[in-house]
Parts: structure tokens; C-alpha cells; sequence
């Protein structure tokens, strides 16, 4: 498996700062955060990100990310589509295989079968849109209650219902345990289709009060990582694990510090 390093966890390092973070704790990709890549692009070309990543030795694995895609009136679903449309651009440039897709809050009156049909018409006109680009797109599920899809069960058979090659999910440990999802819902899951894992671990606290903010180093939390790591292993999930953190906490340290350890961290379940 190779290791990646996601700019979440690292929110007030900038773009070139993650970069060498990744590259000097070891990591084999890193994960931009997008803002912080336009920022970056505000004085500097793609030209020059890529210098970067030669330099550092690492390979990029996806930009994150564009939010909240299901459930907008027209106007919203236009600049949902120039966002990725921009970010796509920037992907192809850099070689970066994975843009990142996160669904909606869930509107009042929403039921279940609602929820799937817009997530599946959107990703596949999202699909349709992007079909000759090289560039993919993971929906991640968020495990909040507030969120339209907030399981590993919702997010596998939109995407098993989509079934286009260039949709996909991401598999977050914070969100899978937040949100309730069961570990036999990993077997159910296409090992193809599972673009990302993003490790992490949780504060024991009552999964209707998590927030991002209460993650957690792996192995420093109640997540039970060893039994997901294992039920990958039985579908024999051998693709990117990278690690996404949004605690302030982490924030306030030098990003060196966060990724060093953080590569530690991942070791012990990868």
C-alpha cells in the first residue's frame, strides 16, 4: 500500500510547506487541499507545483475537495461543475489521479430513496461531463447526521448504481465509525471502487457529538482500525492510505511534527 498525506491536517501550512512535510517523513503521496493549491497558484504556475513534487519525491493522489454536490438549484449546480472543471485541469497537469466529491446535508422531508436517486443522476452527469478526462471522482460519505449520505452501505450502492469507471468512494475511519457503518459492509464493498482509504482516529465521545475537530492520531482513539485494516485486507484492498486530520490542535504544530509522527501512526495498522 502506499502512504499519503492529506493537507487537512495541516491547515495553516501552506501548499509547499505539505509538501516537504510529506517528503521528509516518507510518505508516497500527498493529498492537496484545494484551497491551498489556488492560493499557491495566486503567484505561482503548475509548472512550478510540479518542481515541487519532483524535488520532494512525492506523487500527488487527489485534490480535496468539491463540497456539497447533491440537492442544488441550477445556479449552484453550474459552479459545482466549473469548480471541477477548474480542479480537473489542475489534476491532469500534475498527474493527479482523484478529485474528491462530498454530498449534501440532507433536505427536510428527504427519504432514503431520495437521497439515492439524486446522488446517483448527479455523478452521473458528473461522469458523463468528465468522460474524457483522465482525472476521477471519489465520493466520500460524511458520518454526520446531518449528512445525505452518511454510511459506507448508502455510499456503495450509489456508486455500485452509477457504475461508471470514473466514479468511486473514499472510505474515511472517522466517518465510517461516526456514521454507524458495519464492518460487514466492507465486504460488500468493490476493492476497485474504493479509490481511497483516509486513517484517523476518534475521541471516545458520543457519535451524535463527533465533530472533525475530535480526530485523533490512529491508535490514540476508539476507532476500531485493526478490524477495518482486517476486512481490507479480506477484499484484499491494496490501494492508497492516507492520513486526514482536522484537529486545530495538530493545526498549531510545525507540519513536519504532524506528518512525522503521523507515518508512525499509520504503520501500526498498514
Amino acid at each position: 500500500m502506499k502512504l499519503g498525506f492529506n493537507g487537512a491536517s495541516t491547515m495553516r501550512a501552506d501548499l509547499r510547506e505539505d509538501i516537504r512535510a510529506a517528503s521528509e517523513a516518507g510518505y508516497d503521496l500527498i493529498e492537496f487541499w484545494a484551497k491551498k493549491m489556488i492560493a499557491y497558484l495566486s503567484s505561482h504556475t503548475l509548472e512550478d507545483v510540479k518542481g515541487l513534487l519532483k524535488k520532494a519525491k512525492v506523487k500527488p493522489l487527489a485534490i480535496t475537495s468539491v463540497e456539497f454536490i447533491t440537492f442544488n438549484a441550477s445556479w449552484e449546480k453550474i459552479n459545482t461543475m466549473n469548480l471541477i472543471r477548474r480542479y480537473a485541469k489542475i489534476a491532469e497537469t500534475l498527474k493527479c489521479p482523484y478529485i474528491v466529491l462530498v454530498p449534501s446535508p440532507r433536505p427536510n422531508g428527504a427519504s432514503d430513496q431520495d437521497v439515492f436517486t439524486e446522488s446517483v443522476t448527479v455523478l452521473k452527469g458528473i461522469s458523463d461531463k468528465f468522460k474524457g478526462v483522465t482525472v476521477e471522482v471519489a465520493f466520500e460519505f460524511l458520518g454526520f447526521d446531518w449528512c445525505s449520505v452518511s454510511t459506507l452501505e448508502q455510499d456503495v450502492e450509489i456508486v455500485k448504481a452509477v457504475n461508471r469507471d470514473n466514479v468511486g468512494l473514499i472510505l474515511d475511519t472517522f466517518h465510517f465509525y461516526a456514521g454507524g457503518s458495519t464492518l460487514d459492509s466492507i465486504k460488500k464493498a468493490d476493492k476497485r471502487k474504493i479509490f481511497v482509504v483516509h486513517i484517523n482516529d476518534s475521541e471516545n465521545l458520543p457519535k451524535r457529538e463527533l465533530q472533525d475537530c475530535h480526530r485523533l492520531y490512529p491508535g490514540e482513539g476508539v476507532i476500531p482500525l485493526r478490524e477495518i485494516f482486517a476486512r481490507l485486507k479480506e477484499i484484499q484492498y491494496d490501494g492508497p492510505v492516507s492520513i486526514e486530520m482536522f484537529r486545530p490542535e495538530y493545526w498549531r504544530l510545525p507540519a513536519e511534527e504532524v506528518a512525522r509522527k503521523g507515518i508512525e501512526t499509520i504503520k501500526k495498522f498498514v
